[in-house]
């Protein structure tokens, strides 16, 4: 950045453009969606949230006013482990007098700390100082700070700032590299690099640094800009390019630039909000949902090839990509940004064997957590690939992944159709039972509770029985395939496509519907009986529309019926009058998971009960803790009895649905 070197000296009043967001009505009226404030108290500590964008793998939040520093909280550093914060607050700015007294106590005279898809902004004030800083990513690999000090007294100060901090790791090495603070970790190939603006000197100290900048003095009303660039980078990008970038960048016009691209990805998001969402509230979940993903959104770096979203950063050994997951998140972000959502699809086939198998999930660093080879997930790439056209009409993408995906799909009759009926199962590619469970995505399912392990080969295997919802994601994957080969104009293909999927839905329609209780069910290898445990894996035929008109209203039924599924939040996992109905701790045995239930919603729209789907929409937004809330994060699941938040904190998956079940097909 030119003003890197620089102290800047204005005679603004402390009214930067920048603050006023009149220019961005969605992201002011979206702002503070995320509650990012806390303290930190240890490397671990994961009580907080943490801001990013633009794929950097690290954070910042806020102090608490109690704890409240020059400077935002973190960085919370996904470089290395799987997340720790480096300090409290890293790039903390004090500012002395003559006498090295603090001239603003940071806890009293804070004023507002305000949140936004685009950047962080805070604003501390005294009877002679008012200070306000802003922070924006300016790449995947960098984020500036922006410190504006005014003068609002009537005489005139000198100050004297620096920044000092302590760490909370003892693993990082530092050290001043042409006054450039230099950080090197003996857990990470990633490389920090910190440069203040003016600086004089920087002192390395036991546990920490200081950096003393040169003298400000402040005439009444005027203003000095210091700024900060924090940079964590690995080996596989360069360090000169990123330097190179940050001493050509103006902060304002990344900030504008940043405001621009959230405030265009929020009203393309609005424009296409159904019509019974047309209130402003369903806007801000919208941009809560955005910010969620974005928040966990990656780029590649070592292991992972392509830039794809995490499931949560906030859970330790969420740091990776998921199959399924990923399916999920690139539906949804083909909504806002459709060249992400084609990187995440990428990041999953990278790994793609000959075969066709796809891993379960897939690390930045595997001596951490290996890549996990011993089961796929349920084959939804199919319809994240078609979203991503429908949005971008893109056909080369589709010439890129119709071959992919005709050898994924075509790998689970060849491994995991163990009696070799054209009906699929579950398993795994070790023979264990826990990763065949895996493979359904829903580990620990009732359905599952007594099944045994076959084997089809010495590298495949399957569970006894046979998966309502795998086999309908499979006809609905022969669907969107059918769909690629017309506009590919592949007619053999197509006619192929139409032949298996007809085949396939009156298996589904014949074995796994049970009249007696109108739902379909998990059958045994040989389809003679039911595995008769009524689960969210019943309503996946209306998503696909697999389901026959008659099927179609009598699973509706039991959707709405307030002692099987219309719970107060509504489709759990599993029957609420199942004797083994778990809502809280019961992960998928009972809890709200809301990608099954916005699947389940999305089926009923289908078949044109848009009634009931609306009522149990409603339901699904309102009493979920948190959702509605601004503040709250978005939770991997949620009890189904009280709406209580569980598991995860800032979901992806969740958020993706939640998007999904606001907008238009």
């Amino acid at each position: 950045m030119k003003q890197i070197t620089k102290i800047l000296l204005t005679a603004l009043l402390c009214c930067n453009a920048t603050f006023g967001q009149k220019s961005y009505p969605n992201l002011e009226a979206s702002k503070n969606s995320l509650n990012y404030k806390g303290n930190p108290t240890n490397a671990i500590d994961r009580k907080s949230l943490s801001f990013s964008d633009k794929g950097a793998w690290f954070g910042f939040g806020f102090l608490e006013a109690s704890q409240a520093q020059g400077g935002f909280s973190g960085p919370y550093l996904l470089t290395e482990q799987n997340g720790v914060w480096i300090s409290p607050s890293f790039v903390s700015l004090h500012l002395l007098d003559n006498n090295k007294q603090e001239l603003i106590n940071w806890k009293t005279s804070l004023v507002h700390q305000n949140s936004y898809n685009s950047h962080l902004e805070q604003q501390f004030q005294n009877e002679k100082l008012v200070v306000q800083q802003q922070l924006v990513f300016s790449s995947g690999h960098s984020a500036l700070q922006k410190t504006s000090i005014t003068n609002r007294s009537s005489e005139t100060i000198t100050l004297f700032p620096s920044f000092e901090s302590k760490l909370f790791l003892d693993d990082l090495q530092l050290s001043n590299e042409n006054k450039i603070l230099k950080i090197v970790s003996t857990k990470s190939k990633a490389i920090g690099y910190i440069q203040f603006s003016n600086t004089n000197t920087i002192e390395i100290l036991k546990e920490g640094y200081k950096t003393q900048l040169e003298q400000i003095i402040l005439k009444p009303n005027e203003t000095a800009i210091i700024l900060v660039s924090q940079t964590y980078i690995f080996p596989q990008y360069s360090w000169e390019n990123e330097k190179k970038s940050l001493a050509a960048t103006k902060f304002n016009s990344i900030l504008t630039a940043t405001q621009k691209e959230k405030e265009n990805q929020l009203a393309q998001l609005i424009a296409k909000k159904k019509t019974v969402y047309k209130e402003v509230t369903y806007s801000n979940l919208l941009a809560k949902s955005l910010l969620t993903l974005q928040n966990n959104s990656k780029i590649a770096v070592e292991g992972l090839k392509h830039d794809g979203v995490f499931p949560s950063y906030h859970y330790e050994w969420f740091n990776g990509f998921w199959a399924w997951d990923s399916w999920k998140h690139a539906a949804a972000l083909a909504e806002f940004n459709p060249n992400l959502a084609k990187s995440q699809m990428r990041a999953m086939f990278d790994f793609q064997k000959k075969d066709g198998f796809i891993p379960d999930c897939i690390y930045r660093d595997t001596l951490i957590e290996a890549n996990n080879y011993r089961n796929t997930k349920a084959p939804l790439a199919a319809w994240a690939i078609w979203k991503i056209y429908e949005r971008t009409k893109d056909i080369n993408y589709l010439k890129e992944f119709y071959p992919k995906l005709t050898l994924y799909h075509n790998w689970w009759y060849k491994d995991r159709d163990h009696d070799q009926d054209g009906l699929c199962e579950f398993g795994s590619t070790d023979g264990t039972l826990i990763a065949a469970k895996w493979e359904s995505g829903m580990d620990n399912a009732v359905r599952f509770d007594n099944s045994t392990i076959l084997k089809n080969s010495d590298t495949a295997y399957s569970l006894d029985q046979e998966s309502v919802d795998l086999n309908a994601y499979l006809y609905a994957e022969k669907i969107y395939l059918n769909n690629m080969a017309q506009v590919l104009k592949l007619t053999e293909d197509s006619k192929k496509w139409e032949s298996e999927s007809a085949s396939l839905k009156t298996k589904i329609q014949n074995q796994f519907w049970d009249a007696n209780s109108g739902w379909f069910y998990d059958t045994s290898i040989d389809g003679k009986s039911f595995v008769k445990d009524m689960g969210c894996e019943g309503y996946i035929p209306l998503w696909a529309e697999v389901a026959s008109l008659e099927q179609a209203k009598a699973i509706t039924g039991n959707m709405t019926n307030p002692a099987i599924f219309n719970t107060f939040i509504p489709l759990p996992t599993l029957a609420a009058n199942h004797p083994k109905f778990k809502p809280e701790g019961g992960y998928w045995r009972g809890p709200i998971w809301l990608d099954q239930s916005q699947f389940a919603i999305n089926g009923l729209e289908k078949y044109n009960y848009t009634k009931e789907a609306n009522q149990l929409s409603q339901k699904l937004i309102y009493n979920a803790e948190g959702v509605m809330v601004k503040g709250e994060a978005i939770r991997e699941n949620y009890q189904p009895i009280t709406g209580k938040g569980l598991e995860s904190f800032n979901f992806s998956w969740s958020a993706a649905h939640y998007m999904m079940l606001l907008l238009k097909e």
